[in-house]
Protein backbone atom coordinates (compact mmCIF):
# COMPACT_ATOMS: atom_id res chain seq x y z
CA UNK A 1 0.00 0.00 0.00
CA UNK A 2 2.97 2.33 0.58
CA UNK A 3 3.82 2.00 -3.13
CA UNK A 4 0.33 3.21 -4.05
CA UNK A 5 0.70 6.38 -1.99
CA UNK A 6 4.21 7.03 -3.31
CA UNK A 7 3.01 6.60 -6.89
CA UNK A 8 0.07 8.95 -6.39
CA UNK A 9 2.22 11.59 -4.68
CA UNK A 10 3.81 12.66 -7.97
CA UNK A 11 1.73 15.08 -10.10
CA UNK A 12 3.14 13.71 -13.36
CA UNK A 13 2.05 10.19 -12.47
CA UNK A 14 -1.38 11.50 -11.53
CA UNK A 15 -1.52 13.15 -14.95
CA UNK A 16 -0.76 9.80 -16.59
CA UNK A 17 -3.62 8.20 -14.66
CA UNK A 18 -5.87 11.08 -15.74
CA UNK A 19 -4.99 10.38 -19.35
CA UNK A 20 -5.80 6.68 -18.92
CA UNK A 21 -9.02 7.66 -17.19
CA UNK A 22 -10.00 9.64 -20.29
CA UNK A 23 -8.95 6.93 -22.75
CA UNK A 24 -7.84 3.59 -21.37
CA UNK A 25 -5.70 1.01 -23.16
CA UNK A 26 -3.15 3.47 -24.59
CA UNK A 27 0.29 2.72 -26.00
CA UNK A 28 3.51 4.34 -24.77
CA UNK A 29 3.63 6.44 -27.95
CA UNK A 30 0.11 7.76 -27.39
CA UNK A 31 0.87 8.69 -23.78
CA UNK A 32 4.16 10.32 -24.78
CA UNK A 33 2.28 12.66 -27.12
CA UNK A 34 -0.12 13.68 -24.35
CA UNK A 35 2.54 14.80 -21.85
CA UNK A 36 5.33 17.42 -22.14
CA UNK A 37 8.20 15.03 -21.43
CA UNK A 38 10.52 12.57 -23.14
CA UNK A 39 9.62 9.00 -23.97
CA UNK A 40 12.14 7.84 -21.36
CA UNK A 41 10.47 10.01 -18.72
CA UNK A 42 7.04 8.58 -19.48
CA UNK A 43 8.49 5.05 -19.30
CA UNK A 44 9.98 5.73 -15.85
CA UNK A 45 6.69 7.03 -14.45
CA UNK A 46 4.71 4.17 -16.00
CA UNK A 47 7.10 1.69 -14.37
CA UNK A 48 6.40 3.21 -10.94
CA UNK A 49 2.66 3.02 -11.58
CA UNK A 50 2.96 -0.60 -12.72
CA UNK A 51 4.96 -1.52 -9.61
CA UNK A 52 2.18 -0.01 -7.50
CA UNK A 53 -0.43 -1.99 -9.44
CA UNK A 54 -2.18 1.18 -10.60
CA UNK A 55 -1.41 0.41 -14.24
CA UNK A 56 -1.50 -3.01 -15.87
CA UNK A 57 -0.32 -3.81 -19.38
CA UNK A 58 -1.53 -6.11 -22.10
CA UNK A 59 0.02 -6.85 -25.48
CA UNK A 60 -2.09 -6.53 -28.59
CA UNK A 61 -0.05 -7.46 -31.61
CA UNK A 62 3.18 -5.47 -31.46
CA UNK A 63 1.72 -2.85 -29.14
CA UNK A 64 1.90 -2.83 -25.36
CA UNK A 65 -1.26 -1.18 -24.05
CA UNK A 66 -1.61 0.41 -20.62
CA UNK A 67 -4.79 0.14 -18.54
CA UNK A 68 -5.76 1.97 -15.37
CA UNK A 69 -6.33 -0.58 -12.60
CA UNK A 70 -8.65 0.79 -9.88
CA UNK A 71 -8.30 -2.20 -7.54
CA UNK A 72 -5.41 -0.83 -5.38
CA UNK A 73 -7.39 2.39 -4.86
CA UNK A 74 -10.37 0.26 -3.91
CA UNK A 75 -8.25 -1.55 -1.32
CA UNK A 76 -7.31 1.80 0.21
CA UNK A 77 -10.98 2.76 0.21
CA UNK A 78 -12.05 -0.47 1.92
CA UNK A 79 -9.45 0.00 4.64
CA UNK A 80 -10.53 3.47 5.74
CA UNK A 81 -13.93 4.31 4.23
CA UNK A 82 -17.15 2.62 5.24
CA UNK A 83 -18.53 0.55 2.41
CA UNK A 84 -22.02 1.39 3.65
CA UNK A 85 -21.54 5.13 3.03
CA UNK A 86 -21.59 4.86 -0.76
CA UNK A 87 -24.23 4.26 -3.45
CA UNK A 88 -24.22 1.27 -5.76
CA UNK A 89 -21.12 1.11 -7.95
CA UNK A 90 -19.51 4.18 -6.35
CA UNK A 91 -16.13 2.80 -7.39
CA UNK A 92 -17.02 2.87 -11.06
CA UNK A 93 -14.41 4.87 -12.87
CA UNK A 94 -16.38 5.28 -16.10
CA UNK A 95 -13.24 4.45 -18.02
CA UNK A 96 -13.45 4.12 -21.81
CA UNK A 97 -11.42 1.24 -23.18
CA UNK A 98 -9.92 1.05 -26.61
CA UNK A 99 -12.76 0.11 -28.95
CA UNK A 100 -12.27 -2.69 -31.42
CA UNK A 101 -15.20 -3.68 -33.60
CA UNK A 102 -17.54 -1.70 -31.31
CA UNK A 103 -16.53 -3.69 -28.21
CA UNK A 104 -14.15 -2.92 -25.38
CA UNK A 105 -12.62 -4.62 -22.38
CA UNK A 106 -11.81 -3.75 -18.76
CA UNK A 107 -8.74 -5.15 -17.03
CA UNK A 108 -8.41 -5.54 -13.25
CA UNK A 109 -5.55 -6.95 -11.20
CA UNK A 110 -5.06 -7.85 -7.54
CA UNK A 111 -2.25 -9.53 -5.57
CA UNK A 112 -3.31 -12.08 -2.94
CA UNK A 113 -1.22 -13.97 -0.42
CA UNK A 114 -2.44 -17.48 -1.18
CA UNK A 115 -1.67 -20.54 -3.31
CA UNK A 116 -2.76 -20.95 -6.95
CA UNK A 117 -4.84 -23.97 -5.95
CA UNK A 118 -6.69 -22.10 -3.22
CA UNK A 119 -7.29 -19.09 -5.48
CA UNK A 120 -8.52 -21.36 -8.27
CA UNK A 121 -10.99 -22.98 -5.89
CA UNK A 122 -12.26 -19.55 -4.83
CA UNK A 123 -13.00 -18.40 -8.39
CA UNK A 124 -14.36 -21.71 -9.69
CA UNK A 125 -16.43 -22.98 -6.75
CA UNK A 126 -19.90 -21.46 -6.77
CA UNK A 127 -20.45 -21.82 -3.02
CA UNK A 128 -17.18 -20.05 -2.19
CA UNK A 129 -17.94 -17.27 -4.67
CA UNK A 130 -21.15 -16.52 -2.81
CA UNK A 131 -19.03 -15.55 0.20
CA UNK A 132 -17.21 -12.65 -1.46
CA UNK A 133 -19.28 -11.44 -4.41
CA UNK A 134 -22.61 -9.67 -4.88
CA UNK A 135 -25.46 -12.15 -4.58
CA UNK A 136 -29.05 -11.91 -5.88
CA UNK A 137 -31.25 -9.71 -3.67
CA UNK A 138 -34.16 -11.23 -1.72
CA UNK A 139 -36.90 -12.43 -4.02
CA UNK A 140 -34.58 -13.00 -6.99
CA UNK A 141 -33.08 -16.43 -7.64
CA UNK A 142 -29.65 -17.03 -9.15
CA UNK A 143 -31.00 -17.78 -12.65
CA UNK A 144 -32.96 -14.52 -12.65
CA UNK A 145 -29.84 -12.59 -11.58
CA UNK A 146 -27.22 -13.80 -14.06
CA UNK A 147 -26.28 -16.91 -16.00
CA UNK A 148 -23.13 -18.15 -17.71
CA UNK A 149 -21.04 -21.12 -18.69
CA UNK A 150 -17.42 -22.23 -18.72
CA UNK A 151 -15.65 -21.70 -22.04
CA UNK A 152 -12.09 -22.65 -21.05
CA UNK A 153 -10.95 -24.42 -17.87
CA UNK A 154 -7.22 -24.80 -17.23
CA UNK A 155 -6.65 -25.26 -13.47
CA UNK A 156 -5.04 -23.61 -11.65
CA UNK A 157 -4.07 -21.01 -14.23
CA UNK A 158 -6.88 -19.84 -16.48
CA UNK A 159 -10.68 -19.81 -16.42
CA UNK A 160 -12.87 -18.26 -19.12
CA UNK A 161 -16.60 -17.85 -18.57
CA UNK A 162 -19.51 -16.13 -20.24
CA UNK A 163 -21.89 -13.90 -18.29
CA UNK A 164 -25.43 -12.91 -19.24
CA UNK A 165 -27.07 -10.42 -16.88
CA UNK A 166 -30.81 -10.64 -16.11
CA UNK A 167 -31.37 -8.49 -13.02
CA UNK A 168 -33.15 -5.65 -14.87
CA UNK A 169 -34.78 -5.14 -18.28
CA UNK A 170 -31.93 -2.82 -19.28
CA UNK A 171 -29.09 -5.27 -18.61
CA UNK A 172 -31.10 -8.19 -19.97
CA UNK A 173 -31.08 -6.45 -23.36
CA UNK A 174 -27.28 -6.62 -23.50
CA UNK A 175 -25.44 -9.51 -25.19
CA UNK A 176 -23.42 -11.96 -23.09
CA UNK A 177 -19.91 -10.86 -22.14
CA UNK A 178 -16.75 -12.87 -21.47
CA UNK A 179 -14.74 -12.93 -18.24
CA UNK A 180 -11.19 -14.31 -18.20
CA UNK A 181 -9.40 -15.11 -14.93
CA UNK A 182 -5.62 -15.57 -15.09
CA UNK A 183 -3.58 -16.71 -12.08
CA UNK A 184 0.17 -16.02 -11.94
CA UNK A 185 2.00 -17.31 -8.82
CA UNK A 186 4.98 -15.33 -7.52
CA UNK A 187 6.51 -17.01 -4.47
CA UNK A 188 3.91 -17.11 -1.71
CA UNK A 189 1.55 -14.68 -3.45
CA UNK A 190 -0.57 -14.81 -6.59
CA UNK A 191 -1.54 -12.19 -9.12
CA UNK A 192 -5.13 -12.53 -10.31
CA UNK A 193 -5.92 -10.67 -13.51
CA UNK A 194 -9.55 -10.35 -14.58
CA UNK A 195 -10.34 -9.25 -18.12
CA UNK A 196 -13.99 -8.46 -18.82
CA UNK A 197 -14.46 -8.40 -22.60
CA UNK A 198 -17.28 -8.04 -25.08
CA UNK A 199 -18.46 -4.79 -23.47
CA UNK A 200 -19.95 -1.91 -25.43
CA UNK A 201 -20.04 1.81 -24.70
CA UNK A 202 -23.79 1.85 -24.15
CA UNK A 203 -23.72 -0.84 -21.46
CA UNK A 204 -24.52 0.16 -17.90
CA UNK A 205 -21.54 0.23 -15.52
CA UNK A 206 -23.47 -2.29 -13.43
CA UNK A 207 -22.18 -4.99 -15.79
CA UNK A 208 -18.50 -4.52 -14.94
CA UNK A 209 -18.26 -1.88 -12.22
CA UNK A 210 -18.40 -4.23 -9.25
CA UNK A 211 -15.01 -5.83 -9.96
CA UNK A 212 -12.93 -3.59 -7.65
CA UNK A 213 -15.24 -4.44 -4.72
CA UNK A 214 -15.40 -8.13 -5.59
CA UNK A 215 -11.61 -8.52 -5.89
CA UNK A 216 -11.07 -6.59 -2.69
CA UNK A 217 -13.56 -8.88 -0.93
CA UNK A 218 -11.89 -11.98 -2.40
CA UNK A 219 -8.48 -10.81 -1.17
CA UNK A 220 -9.89 -10.23 2.30
CA UNK A 221 -11.51 -13.67 2.40
CA UNK A 222 -8.38 -15.57 1.36
CA UNK A 223 -5.97 -13.56 3.53
CA UNK A 224 -8.08 -13.07 6.68
CA UNK A 225 -10.86 -15.65 6.42
CA UNK A 226 -13.47 -12.87 6.33
CA UNK A 227 -14.94 -11.31 3.19
CA UNK A 228 -16.32 -7.76 2.97
CA UNK A 229 -19.91 -9.11 2.91
CA UNK A 230 -20.90 -7.19 -0.19
CA UNK A 231 -24.53 -6.19 -0.53
CA UNK A 232 -26.42 -4.54 -3.35
CA UNK A 233 -27.87 -1.31 -1.95
CA UNK A 234 -31.59 -1.20 -1.42
CA UNK A 235 -31.93 1.75 -3.82
CA UNK A 236 -30.54 -0.28 -6.73
CA UNK A 237 -32.80 -3.25 -5.98
CA UNK A 238 -35.87 -1.00 -5.83
CA UNK A 239 -34.89 0.56 -9.15
CA UNK A 240 -34.58 -2.86 -10.79
CA UNK A 241 -37.95 -3.92 -9.39
CA UNK A 242 -39.57 -0.73 -10.69
CA UNK A 243 -38.05 -1.28 -14.15
CA UNK A 244 -39.30 -4.88 -14.26
CA UNK A 245 -42.74 -3.76 -13.11
CA UNK A 246 -42.89 -1.11 -15.80
CA UNK A 247 -41.73 -3.59 -18.44
CA UNK A 248 -44.41 -6.05 -17.35
CA UNK A 249 -47.12 -3.38 -17.53
CA UNK A 250 -45.99 -2.33 -21.00
CA UNK A 251 -46.15 -5.93 -22.18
Amino acid sequence: MDEVFRALADPTRRSLLDELFKADGQSLTALEHRLPMTRFGVMKHLRVLENAGLVVTKRRGREKLHFLNPVPIRLVHDRWVSKYAEPWAAALSGLKKTIEEETMEKVFEVWIRTTPERLWEAISDGEIRKQYTFNPPPGMDAESFATGEDVEVDPPRRLVQTMKAHWSPEVESYPATTITYEIQPRGDICCLRVTHAGLTEDMSGEIWGGWPQILSSLKSLLETGESLHLEIPKEAVEQWQAEKGAAGTAA
